[in-house]
């Protein structure tokens, strides 16, 4: 259930009415940072309100308006510490309190949401959307009367609003009351008949009560609006498999897949069908892909069993079952199909001892039948076969609806800053970096050099261009700068030993230059990564995005091999004994000592870096990953918020994968 971000959008837009100070250009930023807002552009509305912030740090509806961009964007950290800010600045701001309650019902600070909307009502009870959204929120904490009451009272001031006649009449179904629900849900679809929402939602109550026409009717009427909706597909594919109408089913499937090709429960569903229908080889290899987004799927080992069993592959179906139980040691029916395939293995006192577990946990489970936290996998009465629906009990209390994850997400790094030729960067002058050292090293340079960390795409007849001209110019000058230019034209052309030839040389004339050791560890680092590339072994940060869980790893399946970036980070060492106060050499060794596994010293160099260089958003972006990485989810979402708000547009894809609390 969630409150519809576009919706709250929309009124804030319209109705909002500005507490602008006087200043032309002040009212010039806040009127084009709300057009960005209402052109969805929120990357750029934060850029804009950043800009009056800054101008003035009093302006209490800047951090308001900023937190709606970030909210939407899915920051919903950073959405509450503007909101909170815009509240401190003006105690009375009764829009505040409201966003800022939205913002902790997506982060799942329920009380801290209610305790916002009291403080909102108190100050303007007649305002509707604050009984709307507390409604949604004793929904989500289960408080289904006083959630009924605010649609009610929200009703009142909105009578043809559909989102809350959906909402009421959701509750109303926790509270069994489907002849309110089904009201409801009709009134719903009479105020938006155009939404396909809205049948789907009731096409999941005709479901319930057994009218599988009708369902199928609203699911139809659904996909007739939209056709891209997955939920539909999947909806509509199990009530078509239980009306024996299998080739349908698997169509519906394939629909979802087609659109979702990550969806574990479709790929376990269609594995069940496939196997009932005999299709054994096409049915591993959907097992095959439940297995690679959820590798602790426990019903995926049994059921695969099971099939190999038909296959007579006995050995690959005990290893099946062995997993089961190594999952989940109660499973009462997977040590008595593992002695059935032991005793086919002629193996009869290993499956006599399988048999004896089972009937203790088969004795055990019947002992705590009314112990509602045993799991029922004791039970040889269940079955495990059989389809799974989105509000399956599977799904929903046994194992945390690992079966609607995703894959884990590898995530990696902001790459190194590295000395490039190339122009100079369009960077707001508020956020550039200003080092006496390194501006005197850019102008003294023969050829325009910008520190980077992403170069920016060349055709090879400039990178080519540009050799040439170094290539001259070492020619005329055999000056450590000179084998430094030509080093770096080497290195943009993917010339690693030879680069690294021209950066020794100049190293060699000029032992003092910390610039000159910073770009030979990033090209030393590039050659490991490189090697690593063709290994196929590259190391990321794994990220694990259900359920936050982390570690490193490689991209590849194989052994992990880790690659020796001590040469880079003495090189880094090196630069920063002669210039202690460079940012880019700390972020250097905090990605460096990050890949070779040192991640306290990681957060040490970033922070420093940091503290350097405030408006470095890629440290900030790294920092967060590493916090993420290391389960410190709050603070790392803190720091990719940041990461956001300064430019970084990766920061707002990671900040939907792990600080979104589905």
């Amino acid at each position: 259930m969630i409150i519809r971000k576009h919706f709250w959008l929309a009124c804030i837009l319209c109705c909002i009415c500005l507490s602008l100070h006087a200043q032309y250009d002040k009212q010039y930023f806040f009127y084009r940072g709300r057009q960005f807002l209402m052109d969805n552009k929120f990357a750029q509305a934060i850029t804009n309100f950043n800009t009056l912030i800054k101008a003035d740090t009093s302006l209490y509806d800047a951090y308001f308006f900023r937190g709606v961009a970030k909210y939407n964007l899915n920051d919903f950290i950073g959405a509450q510490a503007d909101f909170s800010k815009a509240v401190e600045l003006n105690p009375v701001y009764t829009i505040g309190y409201h966003y800022r309650a939205v913002a902790c019902v997506s982060l799942k600070k329920y009380d801290e949401a209610l305790s916002d909307l009291e403080t909102a009502i108190g100050l303007r009870p007649g305002y509707a959307g604050l009984y709307f959204t507390r409604g949604v929120t004793y929904l989500l904490t289960q408080q289904f009367e006083q959630s009924i009451s605010d649609f009610n009272r929200f009703l009142r001031y909105e009578p043809k609003s559909s989102d809350a006649y959906l909402r009421r009449g959701t509750a109303y179904l926790f509270l069994q009351d489907t002849v309110k629900t089904l009201d409801d849900y009709n009134t719903a679809v009479l105020l938006s008949k155009f939404d396909p929402e809205v049948y789907v939602i009731r096409s999941r109550v005709y479901a319930m009560q057994g009218e599988t026409n009708l369902a199928l009717a609203d699911l139809n009427e659904a996909l007739r609006l939209d056709s891209t909706i997955s939920l539909a597909y999947f909806n509509r594919a199990v009530l078509r498999y239980n009306q024996q109408d299998i080739a349908g089913a698997l169509a519906d499937f394939q629909k979802v897949l087609e659109q979702d090709p990550d969806n574990a429960l479709t790929y376990y569903n269609r594995a069940l069908i496939r196997s009932q229908i005999g299709d054994y080889n096409l049915a591993l290899d959907d097992y095959e892909k439940v297995m690679a987004i959820n590798p602790n799927n426990v019903l995926a080992y049994y059921n695969r069993a099971a099939v190999f069993i038909e296959l007579n592959r006995f050995y690959e179906a005990m290893n099946d079952y062995t997993r089961a139980i190594e999952l989940y040691p109660d499973f009462a029916n997977a040590y008595t199909n593992r002695g059935y395939v032991k005793a086919q293995l002629g193996r009869p006192s290993a499956a006599k001892d399988d048999y004896d577990m089972a009937q203790r946990k088969i004795n055990e489970y019947k002992a705590k039948m009314t112990d509602s936290t045993f799991s029922a996998y004791a039970d040889t009465s269940k079955q495990f076969s059989k389809l799974l629906t989105l509000d399956a009990e599977f799904a929903k209390k046994d194992f945390n609806e690992n079966l609607l994850q995703y894959r884990k997400v590898d995530v990696q790094l902001k790459p190194l800053f590295k000395l490039a030729l190339v122009t100079r960067p369009s960077v707001p002058l508020d956020k550039q970096y200003y080092h006496p050292a390194w501006e005197q090293f850019r102008r003294d340079e023969p050829l325009p050099v910008e520190m980077v960390s992403e170069i920016p795409a060349r055709t090879m007849a400039d990178l080519m261009r540009e050799d040439s001209l170094a290539t001259e110019y070492l020619k005329q000058y055999q000056t450590a700068a000179a084998y430094f230019n030509k080093g770096m034209t080497q290195f943009q052309l993917r010339y690693f030993n030879s680069a690294l030839n021209y950066f020794n040389k100049a190293i060699e004339l000029d032992p003092n230059n910390a610039f000159y050791y910073l770009n030979r560890s990033a090209l030393q680092s590039e050659m490991i990564d490189f090697i690593a590339s063709v290994e196929n072994n590259v190391q990321v940060l794994a990220l694990d995005n259900y359920s936050t869980a982390t570690r490193a790893r490689t991209a590849a399946p194989q052994e992990v091999k880790m690659y020796d970036y001590e040469e880079a980070i003495g090189d880094l060492n090196k630069a920063a004994r002669l210039m202690p106060d460079l940012a880019y050499i700390y972020y250097n060794l905090g990605n460096l000592r990050c890949l070779s596994d040192a991640i306290p010293e990681s957060i040490s160099n970033y922070t420093q870096a940091i503290r350097l260089y405030p408006n470095m958003g890629e440290a900030y972006y790294n920092r967060g990953l590493v916090h993420i990485y290391l389960r410190e989810v709050e603070k790392g979402c803190l720091d990719v918020s940041k990461a956001g708000e300064l430019g970084i547009e990766e920061a707002y894809s990671v900040i939907k994968r792990y600080c979104v609390k589905e």
